[in-house]
């Protein structure tokens, strides 16, 4: 058992780690060894985010304490937070695939929700894995400007035809 000066300790570090990001996923550990949490750590170290576990209640301390108005004793099982300093999108996208990698090897890290802490928006789990689903930022990027360039390239391929044509009848 944790002494009272312990607490405050992980307290304070929390309140911190939250202060610093802008997004905080939140996911059920439970049967996930610990080789397996030091790889998702490694992967989310990558894009600059962390995890962290932390007892719901000296975590729902840390929020009260920051001003944010979200209880996670609402969750049943244990709770182990990513915190992730950009966008929520950002993040989210690493720790999915984490948890499709332990899927195959019939584990689950089952993800409970996200807060977004600037807009004090909680996202429940199936609209956090919406997210998550999604591209990275650069994927999208990509398709865009290929979406856009399509019309262009095949309007310079109906000059290029045309201009044949002319060159032919000439």
């Amino acid at each position: 058992m944790k002494t009272k000066a312990q607490k405050a300790q992980e307290i304070d570090s929390t309140k911190e780690l939250l202060s610093e990001n802008q997004s905080v996923i939140f996911a059920d550990f439970t049967g996930v060894s610990f080789e397996h949490l030091k790889k998702l750590k490694s992967e989310l170290k990558k894009a600059g985010a962390t995890f962290k576990v932390v007892k719901k209640r000296l975590l729902k301390i840390a929020f009260k304490t920051l001003g944010l108005d979200f209880d996670p004793t609402q969750f049943e099982s244990q709770v182990g937070i990513v915190a992730i300093p950009g966008d929520l999108s950002s993040g989210a996208g690493i720790a999915y695939k984490f948890s499709k990698s332990l899927a195959k090897e019939k584990k689950e890290f089952k993800f409970l929700g996200a807060y977004e802490i600037p807009e004090r928006n909680f996202l429940n789990a199936e609209q956090f894995l919406a997210i998550a689903k999604l591209p990275s930022r650069e994927v999208l990027l990509a398709q865009l400007v290929g979406v856009l360039s399509g019309p262009i390239r095949a309007f310079m391929y109906v000059l290029q035809e045309r201009s044949k044509k002319m060159v032919e009848t000439k």
